[in-house]
């Protein structure tokens, strides 16, 4: 660990923003409110310049401390960080919220144990907290890429640096304000400058990268049944489920080109049979002389479940399919099944059949990409999709079982950095909402309120090139932020071994 840095020449105590050797009452409430901060950034609040509040007092936290006591304290800032801003988790498994989100603090407090705690820290921690969300969003179990420093700021300026490098690099930009507050406050002039000088290329270099090519532009229409929040599903809601988007379909007054359904609204059981289910979407896409994708979801034997999208054509015809490849744990499928279930028998007795193909729908306007719920958070999903020839983003979603609105606000948020990123329209449609249209630059043009029945009628855009973020991913980050750690821990121990060896030599 890098902390082994000789004390100050004689009795002289740094004085810091929170005074001379601050008490440990003093320390622990300043970073409790750093991370307060930082969440209060978050979706649904959306308070943006508190990211940087809250990053520029961790910044004075850590500085010049030893690995220990960095590690400490920002587990403790990201806690009070991550706790509230993922609150959600808890009507899910109160219990595996609060081992979770425990989990991910230490994340961050590792990612400042191995950062430099003097001078070098402005440099290599905006990158190692990139690693550190990245590290997040990957694992365990394909990780949970919510409430995520990136998102803090997709009505900011900042949020163009994800046409660069992703979501990573929007992180590495918040990272960087919060130290340049930081050095403001304690008078150090030259910090602050060079940390706004990269600031300024980074997200320079995102508002000056080359528009995609405009291929043509099609009438949309997604669709929202209405209905209530925080419900689990039923057989006997299928049908009314069905009936509500059916209904709200015809609240579309305009023609369109392509209309769009949420995630598993048609859901064939018990009281809706497969035949029934197809024929009624089939007459839907007849009527408004539209082609629809609809998401499907249905058990397929006793131990398996598909969840797709597909597209029907006005004719009635299935021309293409995706099946979601990207699943919830412990919702979609269950991890170390064998093992779960020799302790709790309540379990779900299914798992989604996991896809295989490209996140692409082929339709009569061109290919769409399909992000299908959960996997709209992840952006190597819709960059999959770009890279694979899709023109317009699509996240069909169903956030109806979730408490409160967190999830949902923040997979808007989502939407908009995948927009940024690879310079395409989003759109999102959930059953109960939000359902947003999200533009290339990030704004969302239209959203839907909660529960409500509505469609959302627009004109976007079908687009054809690759961003620098479509292209490379996060790689460019994530290769920086291992250089930078490698090189800190190889100069610790080149340092270290100087010292014992002058040492020896002075002997």
């Amino acid at each position: 660990m890098v902390d082994r840095k000789p004390p100050p020449a004689g009795n002289h105590t740094p004085t810091t923003l929170f005074g001379s050797a601050p008490n440990r009452t003093v320390v622990i409430l300043a970073a409790l409110g750093a991370g307060l901060a930082v969440a209060a950034s978050m979706p649904p609040w959306g308070w943006w310049p508190l990211a940087f509040v809250g990053i520029a007092v961790l910044d004075e936290l850590i500085a010049d401390q030893p690995w220990r006591t960095r590690f400490a304290r920002t587990w403790l800032m990201a806690a009070a960080w991550l706790y509230p801003a993922m609150l959600w988790m808890w009507d899910l498994t109160a219990p595996g919220y609060v081992v979770a989100v425990a989990f991910f603090a230490a994340y961050f407090a590792t990612a400042a144990a191995l950062t430099p705690s003097g001078p070098g820290r402005r440099l290599v921690l905006p990158l190692s907290f990139a690693l550190a969300e990245l590290a997040r969003w990957s694992w365990p179990f394909g990780g949970v890429p919510l409430a995520h420093l990136a998102m803090s700021q997709v009505e900011t300026p900042l949020a163009m640096a994800a046409r660069i490098g992703g979501s990573l690099a929007v992180v590495v930009a918040v990272v960087i304000t919060g130290q340049v507050v930081a050095a403001a406050a304690r008078r150090q002039t030259r910090e602050a400058v060079v940390g706004l000088i990269v600031l300024v290329v980074l997200v320079g270099a995102g508002f000056a990268h080359p528009q995609a090519t405009i291929t043509r532009q099609v009438e949309v229409a997604l669709v929202q049944g209405g209905g209530p929040q925080r419900t689990r599903a039923s057989s006997d809601q299928q049908p009314v489920v069905l009936a509500r988007h059916v209904e709200a379909t015809r609240l579309i007054d305009q023609p369109v080109d392509l209309v769009i359904w949420p995630e598993n609204v048609v859901n064939p059981g018990r009281f809706l049979s497969h035949d029934d289910a197809d024929a009624l979407v089939r007459q839907v896409a007849a009527d408004v002389d539209a082609s629809v994708l609809a998401g499907w979801f249905f058990p397929i034997s006793d131990r398996a479940t598909v969840n797709y999208h597909s597209t029907i054509t006005p004719e009635g015809d299935e021309i293409d399919r995706y099946d979601k490849v990207r699943l919830v744990p412990f919702g979609e499928y269950v991890p170390l099944r064998s093992l779960i279930e020799s302790i709790n028998d309540e379990v779900p007795g299914r798992d989604v059949q996991v896809g295989t193909a490209e996140p692409v729908l082929d339709t009569p306007v061109g290919p769409v990409g399909v992000a299908i719920s959960w996997e709209g958070f992840f952006e190597v999903r819709s960059r999959a999709a770009v890279r694979a020839g899709a023109e317009l983003l699509t996240n069909p979603t169903n956030g109806s079982s979730y408490w409160l609105t967190q999830v949902q606000t923040q997979q808007v948020a989502s939407n908009q950095l995948r927009a940024i990123e690879n310079d395409r329209w989003v759109l999102q449609v959930a059953p109960t909402g939000f359902s947003a249209v999200v533009a290339p630059d990030g704004t969302v043009v239209q959203r839907t309120g909660i529960s409500e029945r509505a469609t959302l009628s627009d004109t976007v855009d079908m687009r054809h090139g690759l961003t620098l973020a479509a292209r490379f991913g996060f790689w460019p980050v994530a290769l920086a932020g291992l250089t930078a750690l490698a090189v800190t821990q190889y100069r610790w121990r080149f340092d270290s071994g100087h010292q014992v060896g002058a040492g020896d030599r002075l002997s």
